[in-house]
C-alpha cells in the first residue's frame, strides 16, 4: 500500500459498527472539485496542477493535499444564469444526474469553489471571453460574500453580467465518500486550464499551503509518504500524468469514466476488508477485534 493514504484512526471502529448494523450511513452532500492545470515552459515537462493542503484542524481530511472544491449551493439549482459551452442537457447526461437544474448547480459549484479557494474565475462577459484579472478590492469583496454564502453564485454572475464558461471545464471522475464516514460527499471532479491573464491566490481559509506541482511528482511524493492524500486525489493525479499540456488533458476529459466510485467494507474471516472498486492499491484490512487497523 502507498504510504501517503489518508486514513483516520476512527475508521476501523466505524467500519465495524457499519458491518454490525449499529451505524446509519448519512446521505452524501453534492460537491465539486477542480483540477486546475497550468502549462510550464520546461521542455517536455507537462502541465502542473494547483493543490491545497487542508488545515490539520479541518474535520474532514485535515492535513491532506486536495484540489479547490466544496459543496453545492442549492440556490444555484433553480435560477437561470448566463451559460456558454455544452448545453445543460449534455452536462446532466455527463454527470449522471436526473435534471438540468442539478447539472447547473454542480457545474456552478465547480466554478464558484475555484474562485473562492484560488481566486480563479472561469467566466467572462461573453461566451467567448474570460475575465482577465480578479485581484481588485471589488472582486475580493464578492469572493468573500460567496464564501460567507451571503451571495449565491447565480446572483454573482447576474450582478457582474458574466457568462459561466462551461466549455472551459471537463468532467473527469466521480467519487462518493464511504458510508462509514460521518461527513459524506458525492463529488464530481473536473479539469480546467488556468485562464490567460489570471493567477491563483492563496485565499482559502481551509488551507495552510498551496502548490503548483506536476501530477506525476505529486503522486511520487504520495508513494514516498511525503504528501498525505485521499484515494480520489492520487487516482486523478496518476490519470493526469501522461498528458503533455493542459489542453490535452481537457480534451481527454470526454472519455473518462464517470461511474461513481464508492468504498465497500466486507467481512472476510477475522478481518474487515475495505476496498475501492477498481482501485486495488487502496485496499485496507481491518481487524474485527481490537484497536486500530492494518494494511495489506
Amino acid at each position: 500500500m502507498s504510504q501517503g493514504q489518508w486514513y483516520p484512526p476512527e475508521w476501523p471502529d466505524r467500519i465495524r459498527a457499519l458491518a454490525a448494523g449499529e451505524l446509519t450511513a448519512v446521505t452524501p452532500r453534492r460537491a465539486a472539485t477542480v483540477m486546475l492545470l497550468r502549462d510550464t515552459d520546461a521542455q517536455g515537462g507537462g502541465p502542473v496542477v494547483h493543490m491545497l493542503r487542508r488545515r490539520t484542524s479541518m474535520a474532514f481530511a485535515g492535513g491532506a493535499y486536495a484540489y479547490p472544491g466544496g459543496g453545492v449551493d442549492p440556490r444555484d439549482d433553480d435560477r437561470l444564469i448566463g451559460w456558454a459551452g455544452p448545453p445543460l442537457e449534455y452536462w446532466a447526461d455527463r454527470l449522471g444526474v436526473a435534471t438540468v437544474t442539478e447539472a447547473q448547480a454542480v457545474v456552478c459549484a465547480a466554478v464558484r469553489e475555484t474562485f473562492e479557494e484560488a481566486g480563479v474565475l472561469l467566466a467572462g462577459p461573453t461566451a467567448t471571453t474570460v475575465v482577465g484579472d480578479t485581484t481588485g478590492d471589488d472582486w475580493e469583496a464578492d469572493r468573500e460574500a460567496l464564501v460567507a454564502r451571503d451571495l449565491s453564485f447565480a446572483e454573482f454572475l447576474d450582478r457582474r453580467g458574466l457568462v459561466l464558461r462551461s466549455d472551459l471545464l471537463g468532467a473527469w471522475a466521480r467519487w462518493i465518500t464511504p458510508e462509514f464516514e460521518p461527513r459524506r460527499y458525492d463529488t464530481w471532479f473536473f479539469v480546467a486550464a488556468l485562464p490567460e491573464g489570471q493567477r491563483t491566490r492563496d485565499v482559502s481559509t481551509e488551507a495552510d499551503r498551496t502548490v503548483w506541482i506536476a501530477p506525476a511528482e505529486a503522486a511520487r511524493r504520495y508513494d514516498a509518504g511525503e504528501l498525505l492524500m485521499m484515494p480520489p486525489t492520487v487516482t486523478t493525479l496518476r490519470a493526469l500524468a501522461p498528458y503533455g499540456t493542459a489542453a490535452e488533458a481537457l480534451e481527454a476529459a470526454d472519455v473518462q469514466d464517470m461511474t461513481p466510485v464508492l468504498a465497500q467494507a466486507r467481512l472476510e474471516g477475522d478481518e474487515l476488508v475495505l476496498t475501492w472498486p477498481g482501485h486495488d492499491e487502496f485496499t485496507k484490512h481491518v481487524p474485527t477485534a481490537g484497536e486500530g487497523g492494518g494494511a495489506a
